[in-house]
């Protein structure tokens, strides 16, 4: 046999071999999943009673308040908390947060509804106040008594916030028609006080605040009114025509960054149902559609963002603290 007949055998051999061995399997293309957290994260820790959420960023963790215990606790994906705000001296039960990441500081909403182991003995009520704290150690910053700032010795309620650029936090009075205007050093004003927004006897009415460039949306909880609020105009205050469904409730409101306005309505305290708003606006906010998606969560109260774009809604269990059996749970779950 010739070189040329022994390559030609060999290379046909090996063909032969090639043919019948297991194909091997393709290289695994690079993953394209993007972890958005658990669907959802069941909270346990003693009566916390979270009404507050936020996402911590840097850290990759949610934190929430507490009706009862008037702290704030970071949550794990797997349910378990650790207290890192515990300020007994003024909160008394922590309401709206948010995150002020530029400033490694959370700015904690303070009130009294009457739930708190720290229930002042002469009445409820009268509590409206803010305070920062520092994100790695939960140390105090400052705290600005915003009752105070309002000066009319009349009930008070601090109920939410929404953050600026410069640090500045604009906060709600659930009890009083007045919204706050407190600097990034805690000093504060009144950037709007108007009749229109003023509560039902007895009841609540602001709630949820967001910003969206130089203007304040703001949601009213007892009619379900919604308000356009320009910071550099106060006096524009004007209510937002909304179409397309109910929002009778509406409690905590979260901005989306594709310019959509995202609520949660309850039965909490007046005629509310249990769900999730979307809104959305062609004109600045002077008009609104909104979409009503109902859902089975007992007690929703806000929206917070999570890892990845994600968003979350709270079920902290007011209800049942409201009814006075507290309990041990609370849950985020994903949209």
């Amino acid at each position: 046999m010739n070189r040329r007949t022994r390559s030609a055998v060999l290379l046909a051999a090996l063909a032969t071999v090639l043919a019948a061995a297991p194909a091997l399997p393709a290289a695994a293309a690079p993953s394209t999943a993007v972890h958005c957290g658990p669907a959802v994260i069941a909270g346990h820790a003693d009566t916390l009673h979270p009404e507050g959420a936020t996402w911590d960023a840097v850290r990759g963790r949610f934190l929430v308040g507490s009706l009862r215990h008037g702290t704030v606790s970071a949550v794990r994906p797997d349910g378990t908390t650790t207290t890192l705000v515990d300020d007994p001296a003024v909160l008394v039960s922590t309401i709206g947060i948010h995150v002020d990441a530029a400033r490694n500081r959370v700015l904690v909403v303070n009130g009294d509804p009457g739930t708190s182991l720290r229930t002042d003995p002469a009445g409820s009520g009268r509590i409206a106040g803010i305070g920062a704290y520092d994100l790695t150690t939960g140390r105090r910053l400052f705290y600005t008594d915003l009752a105070a700032t309002a000066g009319d010795g009349g009930p008070h309620f601090a109920n939410d916030l929404a953050l600026g650029p410069d640090g500045t936090a604009y906060v709600t009075d659930s009890f009083a028609p007045i919204v706050y205007r407190v600097a990034p050093d805690g000093t504060a004003g009144i950037l709007l006080r108007d009749t229109r927004l003023a509560a039902p006897q007895g009841g609540f009415g602001l709630n949820g605040i967001v910003r969206h460039g130089s203007t304040l949306v703001i949601g009213k909880y007892d009619d379900g009114t919604l308000w356009r609020l320009p910071i550099d105009r106060p006096r524009d205050l004007a209510r937002i025509p909304v179409t397309g469904g109910s929002l009778t409730g509406i409690d905590g409101l979260l901005l989306r960054p594709d310019g959509t306005l995202h609520g949660i309505t309850n039965r909490l305290g007046g005629n509310g149902v249990s769900a999730r708003v979307e809104l959305r606006s062609t004109d600045g906010w002077r008009t609104a559609r909104t979409s009503v998606h109902p859902l089975t969560d007992p007690a929703p109260t806000v929206l917070t963002p999570g890892p990845a774009g994600s968003t979350y809604i709270l079920d902290g269990r007011a209800d049942l603290l409201f009814a006075g059996t507290p309990v041990d749970t609370f849950t985020l779950h994903r949209l």
